[in-house]
């Protein structure tokens, strides 16, 4: 597996957005995330890459 996993506040920076916005996308099913251990949110790339094309089309 070759899946890159990315962190909230590595996701932030990507995104150029507050932890607040992050995690409302998160919540709101915009954004796919997962949950390694109890607490550990990670965001794969590729998750990030959707929501971006997502975005880009809508706007097109």
């Amino acid at each position: 597996m070759t899946a890159e996993l990315l962190t909230v506040p590595e996701a932030m920076a990507v995104l150029k957005v507050s932890r607040w916005t992050l995690y409302n996308l998160i919540r709101s099913g915009e954004l796919r995330s997962i949950v390694v251990g109890a607490r550990c949110r990670r965001i794969p790339a590729s998750a990030l890459e959707a929501y971006v094309t997502q975005l880009c089309e809508e706007a097109a």
